[in-house]
């Protein structure tokens, strides 16, 4: 498998610039994508950032629906101009945020060749999610549910969910999907002997 190899950090801005920057290249094989391999960058990711790795984990199971390989995902790009990039899938206006935000030294485009980086950079947009959620919200979602429907529909939707607005059928989509994704991704980080819910201090 090839690697990804390329550094997007300055000399001593250390490993969470790059996200480590040697995380295995998704397959070109329909089908051949696994979160599960990345679970690893997912947890390291997570602590740094200070959130749930499990959270972090079961986004990226709900953001699986294309192949990931950077071959094609610029043929994606090719045909649908404002995609996402990355194993995360990240769209430019969101990454500039996080990037202005946390002093990122990549651009948008390494996140489709650096899986890592774009592990790292979701963790830190789902901080910065969590910082804006209230700490009161309506009871039938929990905290990460409405945090993964932030990452999915945009903070101010997700604040709006929080005070009970219903979501709409795309959200929707996206939580039942998150509900079901939650205890494979949590077997995942079981199996590897990975933490599932610890966050930085």
């Amino acid at each position: 498998m090839r690697m990804a190899g390329r550094s997007t950090t300055a000399p001593g801005r250390g490993a969470a610039q790059t996200g480590h920057g040697d995380a295995r290249t998704p397959p070109l094989r329909p089908g051949g994508y696994d979160p599960a391999d990345y679970a690893a960058y997912v947890v390291s990711s997570a602590s740094e950032a200070g959130v749930s790795p499990l959270l972090v984990m079961t986004v990226l199971h709900n953001e699986a629906y294309k192949p990931h390989h950077p071959l094609l995902e610029r043929l994606w790009q090719w045909w649908k101009a404002e995609a996402s990039f990355g194993v995360a899938n990240m769209h430019r206006a969101t990454f500039e945020q996080v990037r202005r935000r946390h002093g990122l030294t990549g651009r948008w485009s390494d996140l489709r060749d650096d899986p890592a980086f774009a592990i790292h950079a979701a963790a830190l947009h789902l901080k910065d999610l969590d910082r804006r959620l209230p700490q009161r919200h309506v009871r039938r979602y929990t905290r990460d549910e409405l945090l993964a429907l932030g990452y999915n529909a945009g903070e101010r939707n997700m604040r709006a969910f929080a005070r009970g607005v219903p979501p709409g059928p795309m959200a929707r989509s996206y939580l039942r999907r998150f509900r079901a994704h939650r205890g494979r991704a949590a077997g995942i980080l079981a199996d590897r002997d990975l933490p599932r819910d610890a966050a930085a201090d």
